[in-house]
């Protein structure tokens, strides 16, 4: 027998078969644990895929519909990974367990001294007549959602066979296509393992809504067409015949589990490879985790969600570097946006406890669905059901098995009012994430050590770093710890101030106060510090008719703002004019090349679509601007906590595949916005059709245009913590749309936090962007018309500020490089660049780099 721990000293041979979720994550985690254990430890990982393309966010596929691409939904680069092979395209057809021995498709043939099989599970395909027509498709790859998005370029209708958890993500796939939809499902409700009936009649309706046609309490008979041709119509066992020009599959998927029973491992009644509670199969030193395995037994359970396949995942990691680890109870927790509606499902959701009890709340006219199941004492919370409203579901899926402290109604209030007796109740085994299996014990004792915000807890547990639906429950425990502790979470902005932003944001904007020393005088304490003055400077400088080198605000501002150009590493400066849209005419291009010529500028295309020009000197700064203002250019606010760019692609102008004008939106959203001074940096973007060139999901504010009008999204960043945009409404007009950004940008400025991003924003303030959307839609909090009214403010009141400060001497004043210097520079003073500054490669040297391997 091959010992399984991999020991110092010995290199083991380990092959992976399968490269989906579940086997990302083993690798993820097995090459941490592997390397953070060192001490000569040595591995060699084959991994055997089936697809083509590295591992991606199967969970997400409909968001393929929606702009996202392909490598978005990638789940991260096997570049950083060491000794680890992955062979995509290369599915293994053979598996032999004596000779410890796995060969692929092509040829390839790798032995192992330890097998993880990770090979999930197929889609499943009713036995229908005619189900094998052309025109039939199943909902489970890329490659699947390929071949639908061409098929739905010829077609208007399709059926979608299946009302599960895939069979709507492709209802939604088709609706955002442009089709009509029906769904078609046996059971007596969508969802059904998720909802039960009540929740089910919400969600029917809301569906509905949609224009979706939801057919319940049937089946499909055949699937009819010409023969040899495509669809042309779906029979229903009731009699009904549906016309369609396509079919998605989406009736449950069945374990991929044929390789192990060509090499003989024990399976399941109903399919699966049975595994033990370390995931060890019949045969020695062979894993099965995911959705291939069954777990307990010839008569246990598959399990099709990711959550359990990642705690399988974990603890075949864990095993293979020396840990005891075993897999424990399984969460089969589920929280998911079905058609735009929050659904949530936890712990015995549908009361199969001995004695258990329901407590239900359903209102049907805000398609809102609360059910809690208790023991039959009513003093411990066994699981739930949430439908419309599932911002209570971190909390009360933590408190599953706890005592409650309160009676079980109380849970059924809105979610903010939920309290379980506090934080305390969940208990220290009680899991909190779900994704990565991290309960309240581990994050608390992450606060007690240092984790004193959540961005540190999540970098210490990798707690909320998945889908995030534990961070607000998050926040809760690090409020509760931090008070045992005696301490308290910091909501001022600095020692200068007890007040947030936000709260020196209103300050400002009720009281008309207009400099830093009247805040500080009645507000604050001391003469403040390099957190608290940039703040307010900024707040100050995005007053209408403020200019941020007015005299009460020049001193406070941050060293690009001050000058109004962006600080280098050598000294210098760069300058960016605002090019809005990226539209540019051939005057403006001769303009800018002159400018960088005479003055001797190294220029570059940046990522918003712009031309940077940098090495200028400060007192060179005023003459740049001017040349660019007389050129009608004006400031791109690039050095600011501003909106920067609006990037485009040509949209339906030029492109064949354009379904809206982006080009003419960009440029009427960049030119409203400019000069908009914020919290942090925003960008946007716009994407005239669903193939997102613009790359608007990587911005905090995000069109993506469809046949109907233009999708919004919101929340997006790059960075350090890069985060794709949320969907905040569809199919708008173009009033409707500009509206809703101008509130969503007003809303943001007002509440966030010093340098948030949006991103960050959304994820922090309470009830995420549900509460975003009811604000600004819904006008929940009765604040539209403000937001409205500032926004108009802005646009009315913005004057450029170059040229502002172009036409004031006591603004160009400063632009020297000594204080005692006359306007033009010494000519005895010699800059020097600073050494392996980049210039522009000759021709000679592009040959060069282009023939380096």
């Amino acid at each position: 027998m091959i010992n399984e721990a991999l020991t110092p000293g010995a290199v083991r041979r380990i092959v992976l078969v399968g490269y989906g979720m579940v086997g990302h994550h083993f690798l993820d985690r097995f090459v941490q644990l592997a390397e953070a254990r060192g001490g000569g430890m040595t591995y060699r990982v084959t991994v055997f895929a089936a697809e083509k393309r590295p591992a991606y966010d199967r969970v997400s596929l409909s968001s393929y519909f929606e702009g996202k691409s392909a490598d978005d939904l990638q789940l991260g680069s096997a570049g950083d990974w060491p000794n680890v092979d992955i062979r995509l395209g290369d599915p293994a057809i053979s598996f032999d367990v004596t000779g410890q021995q796995v060969r692929g498709a092509s040829g390839w043939t790798e032995r192992y001294d330890i097998a993880v099989l990770a090979t999930g599970s197929r889609p499943f395909v009713p036995p229908v007549e005619g189900a094998a027509r052309p025109g039939c498709f199943v909902y489970r790859t890329l490659d699947d959602l390929d071949a639908i998005r061409q098929a739905a370029e010829r077609a208007h209708r399709g059926v979608v066979v299946g009302a599960g958890l895939l069979g709507l993500e492709a209802a939604n796939a088709l609706r955002l296509l442009g089709l009509q939809v029906a769904v078609v499902e046996r059971a007596d409700r969508p969802l059904p393992l998720q909802v039960d009936a009540g929740g089910g009649a919400i969600l029917r309706r809301q569906i509905e809504t949609l224009g979706i046609d939801l057919r319940t309490g049937v089946t499909v008979t055949s699937i009819l067409g010409p023969d040899g041709a495509g669809v042309q119509a779906v029979a229903l066992d009731d009699g009904a015949i549906l016309e369609t020009d396509l079919v998605v599959f989406a009736a449950g998927v069945r374990p991929e589990d044929d390789l192990a029973r060509q090499a003989g491992l024990a399976v399941g009644r109903r399919g699966g490879i049975v595994v033990d509670d370390t995931c060890m199969t019949s045969a020695e030193n062979v894993y099965a985790i995911g959705e291939c395995a069954c777990v307990g037994g010839v008569d246990g359970t598959v399990y099709g969600l990711v959550a359990p396949g990642y705690a399988m995942a974990d603890t075949v990691a864990r095993r293979l570097c020396g840990e005891p680890a075993t897999l424990g109870t399984l969460d089969t927790s589920t929280k998911l946006k079905s058609l735009g509606v929050d659904v949530a499902s936890f712990g015995d959701a549908f009361a199969t406890t001995p004695g258990a009890l329901d407590v239900v709340f359903a209102d049907h006219v805000r398609g809102v669905y609360r059910k809690i199941v208790v023991s039959n004492d009513a003093k411990r919370l066994l699981g739930g059901i949430l439908v419309g409203d599932i911002s209570a579901y971190p909390i009360l899926r933590g408190a599953v098995g706890s005592e409650l402290s309160v009676d079980p109604q109380e849970l059924l209030v809105p979610a903010d009012q939920v309290v379980l007796g506090g934080p305390a109740s969940l208990g220290e085994e009680a899991t909190v994430c779900s994704c990565h299996n991290v309960s309240a014990g581990v994050i608390c004792s992450a606060i007690r050590e240092g984790a004193e915000d959540v961005a540190a807890i999540k970098s210490v547990t990798r707690a909320g770093t998945c889908c995030g639906s534990c961070v607000p429950l998050l926040k809760t425990l690090l409020e509760a710890e931090l008070a045992k502790l005696g301490k308290e979470p910091q909501r001022g902005l600095c020692e200068h101030f007890d007040l947030t932003r936000q709260e020196i944001f209103e300050i400002v904007a009720i009281r008309g106060i207009s400099s830093f020393d009247e805040l500080i005088e009645q507000y604050g304490r001391g003469r403040g510090c390099d957190i608290c003055k940039p703040v307010v400077a900024s707040i100050l400088a995005g007053r209408p008719g403020a200019h941020p080198l007015d005299a009460a605000t020049a001193a406070l501002q941050d060293t690009n703002d001050h000058v109004m150009a962006n600080l280098q590493r050598d000294g210098s400066y760069s300058v960016v004019p605002r090019i809005p849209g990226g539209e540019i005419t051939p005057d403006g291009l001769i303009t800018i090349g002159t400018i960088a010529k005479e003055f001797g500028l190294y220029t570059k295309i940046t990522g918003g679509q712009r031309i940077d020009m940098f090495g200028a000197r400060l007192e060179q700064l005023p003459c740049i601007w001017q040349r660019l203002v007389e050129a009608g250019f004006e400031s791109g606010h690039a050095y600011g906590k501003a909106m920067r760019t609006v990037k485009s692609c040509v949209g339906s102008t030029w492109c064949r595949y354009g379904v809206q004008d982006s080009v003419r939106l960009a440029i009427k959203l960049e030119l409203r916005y400019r000069g908009l001074r914020a919290p942090h940096k925003i960008k946007a973007a716009v994407s005239g059709c669903a193939r997102e060139c613009a790359e608007a999901r990587g911005k905090d504010v995000g069109v993506i245009a469809s046949e109907r009008g233009w999708n919004l999204y919101v929340g997006g960043n790059g960075g350090f913590s890069p985060r794709h945009a949320e969907l905040l409404a569809a199919d708008l007009d173009e009033e409707t749309l500009v509206r809703y950004i101008d509130r969503f940008l007003m809303y943001y400025i007002r509440t966030a936090d010093r340098l948030q991003r949006t991103a960050s924003w959304l994820e922090n303030i309470q009830g995420g962007l549900d509460h975003v959307r009811a604000v600004i839609i819904d006008d929940s909090l009765g604040l539209c018309a403000e937001l409205d009214a500032a926004m108009e403010r802005h646009v009315a009141s913005y004057v450029d500020e170059w040229a502002a400060t172009l036409k004031d001497p006591r603004k160009l004043a400063q632009f020297r490089t000594f204080v005692n210097a006359p306007e033009q520079a010494d000519p005895d003073i010699v800059f020097v660049p600073e050494r392996h500054q980049h210039r522009p490669a000759s021709p000679e040297e592009r040959r060069r780099l282009a023939t380096v391997p």
